[in-house]
């Protein structure tokens, strides 16, 4: 099983601001890119999110992932819409068992988003590859992309793109 993190941060290393919030984000519509995205998502299986990362991606209005299936993680029971039923998911448990039972599945490629279920998953080494946009703004302080590890995690670096808003995507192997 593959596990890929695809993720923007500020240049600060904040995935959203304290209370959720993403308005520094620039959109597809702003820039005319979609970084890779569209592609990226042709060659994943499934997605994994937090509770949170969900509840905002409810916010967006139009559903982003089509019917490709989604896993909201969460301890607490999770409130799927009734339009999403067919793709979105709720589990709970230990992050290896829930890769083991998606993998029983013969899902090979899992997209993992969101700050604490990133840091579950790389905790767990779980996490394969890491793509991550750093966006050329500041913020001060939000929800970190990474939070504290046992043990340092060496990265081989893939490759880096830079694009003219001053975006800069980087690809890390864990190995």
């Amino acid at each position: 099983m593959k596990a890929t993190v695809y993720i923007a941060a500020t240049l600060d290393g904040f995935i959203a601001r304290e209370n959720g919030d993403i308005d520094w984000l620039p959109t597809e519509a702003d820039s005319g890119e979609d970084y890779g995205y569209a592609a990226f998502m042709q060659t994943v299986d499934a997605l994994i999110m937090g509770r949170n990362t969900f509840e905002k991606v409810l916010t967006f209005g139009d559903w982003p992932y089509s019917k490709k299936p989604v896993v909201v993680l969460s301890s607490q029971t999770v409130g799927i819409p009734a339009h999403l039923a067919d793709s979105v998911e709720w589990m709970t448990g230990a992050t290896p068992d829930i890769v083991a039972r998606l993998a029983a599945r013969g899902y090979r490629h899992l997209y993992i988003d969101g700050g604490v279920t990133v840091q579950r998953f790389l905790e767990a080494g779980l996490i394969h590859r890491l793509i991550i946009s750093r966006i050329p703004v500041l913020i001060g302080r939000g929800i970190p992309l990474f939070g504290p590890l046992r043990q340092d995690v060496p990265l081989r670096h893939i490759e880096t793109h830079h694009y003219p808003n001053g975006i800069v995507q980087s690809e890390y192997a864990i190995d």
